[in-house]
């Protein structure tokens, strides 16, 4: 199987989707080159690449600069979703949607239920998120955990090549609007990608490790982090399961229940800050089904409740990673109850 980046499958995944579908469009800021701007147009493919050769094969028509309004191109793409076009729209940094959340969080979101289920809203939002690119507070967060928190969502975060290019081809043929979120350090990650198309189903967990000491579940990036800390501990006879939900909504629940009733120990990483973030979410879903089972504390490992960090010392400090996954595994191995 070819050898593919993030990057490269997710254009596959919108080349597969515009050439099958007149009706999907592309929107964002420089998606097309910087529409009235002199210079080569599609020089870069949007801000990380991912839209490149795409005004070429589908035209300006289907491929549309916007201006820097993303409440006005957000709001735009809702109502023309609900007309019969299946828009993706490309924000450059998740923390910028914080301008459009009307128009997300009380229309498009709502839409389906506002007329008793008649309407469909097939709208993608995909955007960059998290931490280590230096890029400062305000385009490093991980807001997955707000998205997650409103009914009528989607939110789809994928850790690998094969998982990104399966799950935006299932986002866009979905009729629900889906905030599709990529950490913009794994765009030059590379793995297994098949040619053709083919979707990874919503709500079904990843199990990317098998072990029988602990379950370590761990979102997007972390994923990376979680098996390179499994990989240390099996050295020191310590087991770990390691579990990818892929979509925070809808959120695997039967399988992270399942993984906790068999190792008895469970460590969630997330890059988001704690309060109110899918670890202590997860959290609240293990301690009401699956209390019984649990043989130590549930383990959280996040990133602390600040802003991120500019320095680059204190924004390493900021990511979890492997060290830290790794401690908290052993802390739950070794817990006794008294």
């Amino acid at each position: 199987m070819a050898q593919k980046s993030f990057r490269q499958a997710l254009n596959e995944a919108l080349n597969h989707e515009m050439r099958r579908d007149p009706n999907v469009i592309v929107l964002g800021e420089d998606v097309a080159g910087g529409s009235g701007a002199s210079g080569q147009k599609d020089a870069w493919g949007g801000a990380f690449g991912v839209t490149k050769g795409l005004l070429g094969a589908y035209g300006p028509a289907r491929v549309r600069d916007t201006p820097i309004s993303e409440s006005a191109f957000v709001g735009a793409a809702a109502g023309a979703a609900m007309t019969g076009l299946r828009p993706v729209v490309e924000i450059m940094f998740v923390d910028f949607l914080g301008v459009c959340f009307d128009q997300i969080f009380n229309q498009a979101a709502k839409f389906r239920y506002m007329f008793g289920g008649k309407a469909v809203t097939p709208l993608v939002i995909r955007a960059t998120y998290g931490a280590g690119t230096r890029s400062a507070s305000q385009h490093s967060q991980a807001l997955y955990p707000i998205f997650t928190h409103v009914p009528g969502l989607k939110v789809v975060i994928p850790s690998s090549p094969y998982d990104a290019k399966g799950l935006l081809i299932q986002a866009i043929r979905d009729n629900d609007p889906v905030i599709f979120l990529e950490n913009k350090v794994l765009y030059d990650t590379v793995g297994e990608v098949p040619d053709g198309a083919y979707t990874v189903p919503f709500g079904e967990a990843h199990i990317v490790r098998e072990g029988g000491d602990a379950t370590i579940v761990a979102i997007g990036r972390m994923v990376h982090f979680a098996r390179e800390a499994a990989e240390t501990l099996a050295a020191e006879g310590i087991d770990c399961t390691v579990l990818d939900p892929r979509t925070t909504s809808p959120l695997d629940e039967d399988t992270i229940i399942e993984m906790t009733e068999e190792t008895g120990r469970v460590v969630i990483v997330d890059e988001a800050n704690p309060r109110c973030g899918m670890a202590a979410d997860i959290s609240s879903i293990i301690a009401e089904n699956a209390f019984g089972a649990l043989k130590a504390p549930i383990m959280k490992v996040t990133a602390p409740h600040t802003p991120v960090p500019y320095a680059p010392n204190l924004e390493a400090a900021y990511i979890p990673d492997a060290k830290r996954i790794a401690d908290a595994v052993r802390k739950a191995v070794a817990f006794q109850r008294s």
